[in-house]
């Protein structure tokens, strides 16, 4: 005879028992029978398969929440206290030489920003094609897109060594359901190259821009000239249609980011009182310019806070791949004559690329009349496209919008 203990755990308990059990030794060595055998080798198959499935299961979970907790937490809106902006760091323009070059034009230009474009140069081939058409979407200086270089062609232009940030502008004027050449999306693609490095792939302007007649704008930053001392690129037809630019600037650039965009809801640039240069409003679609003589109060700038862009509008601000801090400047006003009226009532949603940022701004709750509110939002990416389209939508009344910033962080 031989002794073996017996463990057990009593309900309800932790600790275990112990019992000795008498057993044969005929019983010990007794074989196993096949039997017996395959019924262990189908119980042990159908444990380790239920731990592998509960195991994938655990798996999926882990991920699944993480990704939902990033989505949840990513580019959440920070409200930042009007006070505390001066003492951020202040991220300003490269400074030198900077190129603006109207393709197929033969005359120069002072666009809104005070910048002055070039007549067309430093061009092989293609042809120069003007358009009649008046209106163009998304911008203030309608004359940078009615004239174009269009076919096969390059730009040789000579540049000093250094960082450069390339802007290439378009705008489909020919193509569309309203416009001369009929057709739409798939009318016009093309190739566009930098010292030959592919910088777009089969690119659509009218599909890129969302619509014929809107301007498009697309930024490349980390641009050097080649061993020769020349930027080239190159613009070749692809599918259909004919390869085009409407301008091209070549302007100072910053190491591994674009340049900061600040844009301010008027028709001329701004200088703030932290000495950060403001463009004059651009990318913008649908809303009106409004300005007020009602000075803000608890600012060092109120003359900063003097306009705004009221209505349901968007603005399509282009950027590189990367990640990006958004800065939104409001203001609500006293006086009875608001923008669009009822400003007791006006609440508004934020979207950036379809996804809410900021839900029922109602800024007289927040911050009281005539008293800047800055929001700033982190972590947001561009569109397919590029883009960080950025979506004013009402609620009730109309939205508002002072001034833009965008950062890469």
């Amino acid at each position: 005879m031989s002794d073996l203990i017996r463990i057990t755990i009593p309900v309800g308990q932790y600790v275990p028992s112990f019992e000795k059990v008498a057993v044969s030794a005929r019983e010990v060595l007794a074989p196993v029978s096949a039997d017996t055998q395959q019924d262990a080798l189908g119980r042990e198959w159908y444990r380790r398969s239920w731990m592998i499935a509960a195991g994938m299961a655990l798996l999926v979970a882990a991920v699944a929440t993480g990704f939902l907790l990033r989505e949840k937490y990513r580019g959440k809106p920070t409200i930042v206290p009007v006070g505390q902006t001066a003492s951020e760091p202040t991220v300003g323009l490269p400074v030198g030489e900077e190129i603006h070059i109207l393709a197929g034009s033969n005359r120069k230009y002072v666009d809104h920003a005070g910048k002055l474009w070039g007549r067309d140069a430093f061009f092989t081939g293609g042809s120069p094609v003007a358009s009649s058409v008046q209106h163009i979407w998304r911008t203030q200086d309608p004359i940078i897109y009615r004239n174009s270089r269009q076919g096969d062609f390059s730009y040789n232009v000579p540049l000093k060594p250094g960082i450069y940030e390339l802007r290439l502008h378009f705008a489909e004027t020919f193509y569309g359901p309203e416009s001369s050449g009929g057709g739409g999306e798939g009318s016009r693609t093309m190739t566009v190259s930098a010292n030959g490095q592919v910088l777009l792939h089969d690119f659509d302007v009218l599909a890129d821009a969302a619509g014929e007649r809107t301007a498009d704008v697309k930024v490349f930053p980390k641009i050097s000239p080649s061993s020769d001392g020349q930027l080239h690129l190159a613009f070749s037809s692809a599918q259909s249609g004919s390869a085009m630019v409407s301008a091209i600037e070549i302007l100072p650039g910053v190491r591994e980011q674009i340049r900061p965009v600040r844009i301010v809801a008027r028709d001329a640039p701004y200088y703030s009182d932290d000495s950060r240069w403001w463009s004059p409003d651009t990318y913008f679609k649908g809303g009106q310019l409004r300005a007020s003589q009602e000075p803000a109060e608890g600012t060092d700038d109120p003359e900063f806070y003097e306009t705004e862009r009221w209505g349901h509008f968007s603005y399509a601000i282009p950027v590189a791949a990367g990640q990006y801090a958004i800065t939104l400047h409001f203001i609500e006003r006293n006086s009875a004559e608001t923008s669009g009226g009822g400003a007791e009532d006006r609440t508004f949603d934020v979207f950036c690329n379809g996804k809410a940022i900021v839900r029922k701004v109602n800024i007289r709750d927040r911050v009281g009349g005539n008293r800047p509110l800055v929001v700033k939002i982190k972590g947001l990416e561009p569109n397919a496209q590029g883009k960080l389209l950025v979506e004013f939508v009402p609620v009730t009344r109309y939205a508002t919008v002072s001034a833009i910033e965008v950062v890469a962080e």
